[in-house]
């Protein structure tokens, strides 16, 4: 996954195979930027825990959402 120079960014969970607990298929999550973490093919979600864990990047797509959507998803929960 290539890094984007925003500050929020956003992927769809494409397969939580593994992970039925932390994370919902088909649902956007938000991603906190580890560029050491995407070197060895990891992206950092923030996840339904409330923190942040590292999980293998292709259970995910990068996703890119309206500016209005990025506010609302901030205020949101």
């Amino acid at each position: 996954m290539s890094a984007k120079s925003q500050t929020q960014r956003y992927v769809l969970c494409v397969g939580n195979e593994k992970y039925p607990a932390s994370l919902e298929a088909r649902k956007i999550y938000e991603c906190v930027p580890d560029p050491q973490a995407e070197a060895h093919g990891q992206i950092r979600v923030i996840d339904e825990s409330g923190e942040d864990y590292l999980y293998p990047e292709d259970l995910f797509l990068p996703i890119e959402i309206p500016e209005e959507a990025t506010r609302a998803f901030a205020h949101g929960s």
